[in-house]
């Protein structure tokens, strides 16, 4: 599948970048180095340049494969980096994908994640055909409670599970 981009109103969605016109990593560097950041998103650590390069160039392989939806929340005048919104463990087949959102501390608060998840959304059920998305967090996440709320998403519960920190996982689902 091809990148596409997305108007999200106050926002446009966009494929991550790594070239001589726009350079998302710098802005990924910060991202992922503060803490907050790093107390929810264990699984990726992006500490330079190269691991940046690295992430931008597996989110496009993540695309081409088929397995991941995954766009730059963007300004639309600067087109600088305010957060990623993605469909991740894709299953066309079968119509699922689990939802993710992260959003840069300056930019936090503005409802940023909810607007970009929205748009992700309205791509996913319409545009891919999605039945289902889930949306997990960690239970003292509560910013993310917030977010699928306002996103439509239906409370499931506990996951019988813990997340990588040991913390109950708490899961909501949205159907189309």
């Amino acid at each position: 599948m091809e990148p596409v981009e997305i108007n999200a109103g106050e926002y446009y969605l966009r494929q991550l970048r790594a070239d001589k016109a726009l350079d998302d990593r710098p802005a990924l560097v910060a991202a992922f180095a503060d803490p907050t950041h790093r107390k929810y998103v264990l699984n990726y650590r992006l500490r330079d340049l190269d691991e940046a390069t690295e992430y931008v160039a597996l989110r496009a392989a993540q695309w081409a494969g088929d397995e991941r939806c995954s766009w730059a929340v963007a300004e639309p005048t600067t087109g600088d980096l305010l957060g990623e919104v993605g469909l991740r463990d894709l299953d066309l087949d079968a119509g699922y994908a689990e939802a993710s959102v992260w959003v840069r501390a300056a930019s936090r608060g503005k409802g940023i994640a909810s607007t970009a998840l929205n748009a992700a959304l309205r791509f996913g059920f319409g545009g891919l055909g999605l039945r289902e998305v889930s949306y997990r967090y960690e239970e003292t996440n509560e910013v993310s409670a917030s977010v699928a709320r306002k996103c439509g998403f239906t409370l499931v519960g506990p996951e019988l599970d813990p997340a990588p920190t040991g913390e109950r996982l708490i899961r909501w689902r949205r159907t189309a």
